[in-house]
């Protein structure tokens, strides 16, 4: 600042000290044109007039000493006012400065250069030389201009950045009041703020697996050995079977149990070893739940202990009742006990629908003077009729029942048949009228063994439950009310070598016969017929069992096979009344029919002698539902081939569901496409002849 004030005085100095002889007009002329007065700096380069001097005055006036110490009094004058009047100088305006620039560039006003003009006598020199000054005093200005200008703008931008600083504070500071969790799941290793307080742990810790609780009878149940012909019991070996049982068995040849015979007979027999007042000790016997194998020989493990505890009684009442889903499973199983009860003069009456309704309550209650009586000992039924007669019949009681069965349980829970279990065990714990003070008919609803209850004697009511897919899961199971259950099970984890001396262990869902052996035929829809026309003449299947989704498939695909030709079958669905489908299954265990059609009606616990093949001729959708169609087969040790013709697009769905059932031996049986080449003719004229019937039978239907 003061380097460019000096450099403006010197400039004017010279130019006043050149003009003193007697010119009187000068650089440093104080004359009304002078552009000092008017430019720029004008105002405080110039300096105040003298009183009552004018300029020629001051120039020639006083020569000498005192001349020269008056100009130094007036300079130090104008630098001390220059010095205040830059302190207190505002910022230049765009047009101030524009004019500045005129005058630093151009050395003088336009009515300056006019009178340089006329000043011919001012040397060459001189000129050159003011205009280096000027020149100086413009690059002092900018340098000034500049300066000035970059320290506004850094304290704008320092204005500036505190600004945002606070801003980001003051967000910062919110942020962390309404999400304080953030800072934590960003960085785990940095503290939270102090303001603060965080409950818990930053480390990770690995997600704990919940394993599942299973009651102690389903963690640890009774097992049971899967490989029946390895594992046969001796009939004399079991003990308590009475004597006249172990002669009925020797006299339908049967000279060894199966493991799941060898263990759950006696487990039966000894709930009843007081009789079938009470339990072991004097309390209430335990329910029991079996979960073995198609084929195993699960029917016989209930037929034998019922008959056993119920050969001394004494008045004819309901004491046994067998539920089964099916009417066919239901009659097989009715044959079995009247086998075991010949000779006895226990009653089995089957009620299945067969009959009519009122042939059924003429066989299962007589009206006397005295009242009702039960002409029944041993009632095998299906849900529906069951729950018509327990409400409808007049005199039909089951409050003395010993024994309640529930065979192809896992069907019965899943399906609608809740409400008739609900039902049975209602009308079993319902008090008689006319019992009177007779405490041996009243029967309390299970509940906690107190010394009340434990007061009288009770006919208890002992569940046995009986499935090759047993549920255990314990929310369905709690549905039945089990009382301290047992379970006696072949599903379990085994050890399979794999060379090498290595071994693995193979978890199981469910088990299937020891002798099966599994294929699967991917093939398109087209093809299907075609592959089981192949299997029954090119590669001479014989008894062969075949399964589909629904009784429209089966019964289409029957006729197809027939108008064929070239093979013996028949189809067994609700379709045919039960006269027919009795008569149908005999004929296919004597061999004359090759091939049987059914729909699921025979894929529960139906014992189909001589089943050599199974054919899932439509994929099954559920794992249940293949386990029990492939046990057709492989029965009671023997040996048994299943195939699924599966198509591409179910390839993986299907082995998926087997491989989530622990089912891993399935193995691929591809057919080429040139093997059904011969059987193309003939299969397009049976489409002919099957477009034909299907068109008569709906128009027989129409009229």
């Amino acid at each position: 600042m003061a380097l460019f004030c000096i450099n403006r005085y010197r400039g004017s100095r010279r130019c006043r000290d050149r003009a003193q002889p007697g010119t009187g007009s000068g650089c440093g002329s104080s004359s009304p044109a002078s552009p000092r007065t008017t430019g720029l700096g004008g105002a405080w380069l110039a300096g105040p007039a003298q009183p009552g001097q004018g300029g020629g005055e001051r120039a020639g006036a006083e020569p000498g000493g005192g001349k020269r110490k008056r100009k130094q009094e007036s300079e130090e004058r104008r630098r001390a006012q220059a010095r205040g009047k830059l302190e207190k100088k505002e910022p230049r305006s765009s047009s101030e400065e524009r004019a500045g620039s005129q005058q630093a560039a151009g050395g003088s006003a336009p009515s300056e250069r006019k009178k340089g003009n006329r000043k011919s006598k001012v040397p060459q020199e001189r000129t050159g030389t003011d205009s280096e000054e000027d020149t100086k005093q413009q690059e002092n200005r900018s340098n000034l201009k500049s300066s000035k200008r970059k320290k506004r703008d850094e304290e704008t931008e320092a204005a500036e950045t505190r600004k945002k600083e606070n801003s980001e504070r003051a967000e910062g500071n919110q942020s962390t009041k309404d999400e304080p969790s953030i800072a934590a799941s960003e960085e785990e290793a940095k503290p939270p703020p102090s303001s603060l307080v965080v409950l818990g742990d930053y480390d990770k810790k690995p997600v704990q697996k919940v394993q599942p609780f299973l009651p102690q009878w389903l963690a640890q149940p009774k097992l049971v050995q899967k490989r029946i012909k390895d594992n046969l019991v001796p009939v004399g070996d079991i003990p308590g079977i009475h004597p006249r049982l172990l002669k009925k068995l020797q006299m339908n040849g049967i000279q060894s149990f199966f493991p799941v015979q060898a263990e759950v007979i006696p487990a039966i027999l000894q709930s009843a070893s007081n009789g079938y007042l009470m339990g072991q000790g004097g309390y209430r016997p335990k329910d029991i739940c079996v979960s073995a194998p198609t084929g195993s020989g699960k029917t016989l493990s209930f037929v034998i202990p019922i008959v056993q505890v119920l050969l001394d009684r004494v008045v004819c009442q309901v004491r046994a009742l067998v539920v089964l889903p099916t009417k066919e499973l239901a009659q097989q199983v009715s044959k079995v006990f009247n086998i075991y009860t010949d000779g006895t003069g226990l009653k089995v009456v089957l009620i299945t629908g067969q009959k009519s309704f009122a042939k059924e309550q003429e066989m299962l209650v007589q009206k006397k003077v005295t009242g009702y009586c039960s002409l029944a000992d041993i009632i095998v039924a299906t849900p529906g009729r069951l729950t018509d007669h327990i409400n409808q019949t007049p005199g039909f009681s089951l409050t003395q029942l010993r024994f309640l069965v529930v065979d192809e349980a896992d069907r019965m829970i899943d399906d609608m048949h809740q409400n008739c279990l609900n039902q049975i065990v209602k009308a079993a714990f319902q008090v008689e009228n006319g019992s009177g003070s007779n405490t041996l008919f009243w029967r309390t609803k299970p509940g906690p063994i107190t010394a009340a209850s434990s007061c009288y004697p009770q006919i208890p009511l002992q569940k046995l439950l009986f499935s090759a897919t047993l549920t255990q899961d314990p929310e369905k199971l709690q549905q039945l009310n089990l009382f301290q259950p047992r379970l006696f099970t072949s599903v379990y984890s085994e050890k399979k070598s794999l060379g090498e001396g290595t071994e693995t262990e193979q978890d199981t869902k469910y088990t299937l016969p020891e002798g099966l052996s599994q294929c699967y035929v991917p093939c398109d829809l087209n093809s299907k017929p075609l592959l089981l026309l192949h299997f029954m003449l090119t590669m001479k299947f014989s008894r062969v069992l075949c399964f589909t989704n629904s009784r429209e498939a089966s019964h289409r695909l029957f006729l197809l096979v027939q108008a064929f030709g070239r093979v013996t079958v028949a189809e067994f669905s609700s379709r045919l009344s039960p006269n027919e489908r009795q008569r149908t299954m005999k004929e296919f265990e004597q061999g004359k029919i090759q091939l049987l059609i059914s729909t699921d009606a025979t894929a529960r616990g139906i014992d189909i002698k001589g089943v050599n093949y199974v054919i899932n001729y439509d994929a099954p959708q559920f794992i249940r539902t293949y386990i029990h169609r492939v046990g057709r087969t492989a029965r009671a040790g023997e040996v048994g081939v299943a195939f699924s013709l599966v198509l591409r697009i179910q390839e993986r769905r299907f082995l998926r569901m087997l491989k989530d059932a622990g089912i891993r031996d399935v193995k691929k049986h591809p057919v080429k496409g040139n093997s059904l080449k011969p059987l193309v003719q003939e299969y397009e004229e049976a489409l002919c002849k099957l477009e034909k019937t299907v068109k008569n039978e709906r128009a027989q239907k129409r009229a």
